[in-house]
């Protein structure tokens, strides 16, 4: 029986991961879902949200609508990473092993560019970092929110232009 415990809590959360990924389940909810995934995806959960942001058009969803609500749930998902750097560096720091050099350097590049480098809090690996950092720094919210919103808005635009340049290639519009 013990050994069958620990298969359940190995493979569980890859349960969890397949249930996650599933489109299907997630388009169902429309908008609402979109914005669940667009959280999920911009929190500490590896997540991707550019396949549900890219299917949504050509099944009749309003392009712009798909950006916007994308980006506010991805903005949304920074948040807990900006309140997670607010009120757990300490933890984190110790719980991943972080080496206090680290840390120091991430929050000098982070110094030397300033608000700026949210601008690349959409990319995939480094995003969830740079929110981090910028809540350990405890940088104004407001500030926070303007640069994060233009840092992960960008994406969704430039996915969505070209999603909608591709598919005009083949004819096909939205």
């Amino acid at each position: 029986m013990a050994r069958l415990g620990w298969v359940v809590a190995f493979f569980w959360p890859l349960r969890v991961w397949c249930v996650l990924q599933n489109v299907d389940f997630w388009l169902q909810f429309g908008y609402l879902g979109l914005f669940i995934v667009s959280l999920i995806a911009a929190s500490i959960v590896p997540f991707s949200s550019e396949i549900f942001v890219l299917a949504m058009p050509p099944l009749g969803y309003n392009v712009w609508w798909v950006g916007i609500v994308a980006t506010a749930g991805n903005v949304a998902g920074a948040y807990t990473m900006y309140y997670m750097g607010v009120k757990g560096t300490p933890y984190i720091a110790k719980r991943y092993k972080i080496p206090q050099e680290r840390m120091d350097s991430a929050e000098a590049w982070f110094m030397r560019w300033g608000p700026a480098v949210l601008l690349l809090s959409a990319v995939p690996i480094i995003g969830d970092p740079i929110c981090l950092v910028a809540g350990s720094l405890r940088m104004k919210l407001w500030k926070f929110a303007l640069w994060a919103t233009v840092g992960k808005g960008w994406r969704y635009v430039l996915l969505l232009g070209a999603w909608q340049w591709i598919l005009g290639l083949f004819g096909y519009t939205f």
